[in-house]
């Protein structure tokens, strides 16, 4: 049942980013057993979108199941990528913890719903897009106490690697075309 209380106080700690309202850290928990919390909870959304697309597509072996995981597993290196890559460009050593938990939940509603659109009406993903970069832009300003334009550019870098990672995975082992 921690699992369960783990992911309700997420979505009012989420709820409260949004509304930029105080001791939204409260509602997470910045510590080894918090982040061990969260990866859980987006596996195990990981894997309930699998149990989603086998609706259209069958159920998948156990390597493909293994293998759609690990392709999951990506979508968690664009918050790091974003993360790290701000707090260099300017030069921060403040914790990472306040912006990487609440990631990975952002995260695990992002696969959740996203498996949920994509079955339904996949035509609404865009829009799934921009309120991700939105709650990017928030945590970037509340957590990271970054500007706005810090904030913009942690934002789109973000949602721009999370969107972009399928497409790249798809034309990675396409042959070069001879000259």
């Amino acid at each position: 049942m921690k699992i369960i209380n783990a992911l309700r106080q997420s979505v009012y700690g989420w709820i409260m980013i949004l509304r930029n309202e105080a001791g939204w850290q409260a509602r997470f928990r910045f510590t080894r057993a918090g982040l061990v919390t969260a990866l859980v909870l987006f596996y195990l959304s990981a894997f309930l979108a699998v149990v989603l697309g086998s609706l259209n597509y069958g159920v998948p072996t156990l390597g493909e199941l293994t293998a759609t995981l690990v392709f999951q597993s990506l979508f968690l290196a664009a918050p790091l990528i974003g993360i790290y890559g701000t707090r260099y460009a300017l030069r921060q050593r403040d914790p990472v913890l306040p912006l990487l938990v609440p990631s990975i939940y952002a995260l695990t509603f992002y696969v959740g719903l996203g498996a949920l659109l994509s079955l339904t009406i996949g035509f609404l993903l865009p829009l799934l897009w921009l309120a991700l970069a939105y709650m990017f832009f928030r945590l970037g300003r509340l957590a990271g106490g970054w500007s706005i334009g810090v904030c913009v550019a942690f934002a789109v870098l973000t949602v721009l690697l999370l969107a972009g990672t399928p497409i790249a995975l798809y034309i990675m082992p396409a042959p070069v075309p001879a000259a």
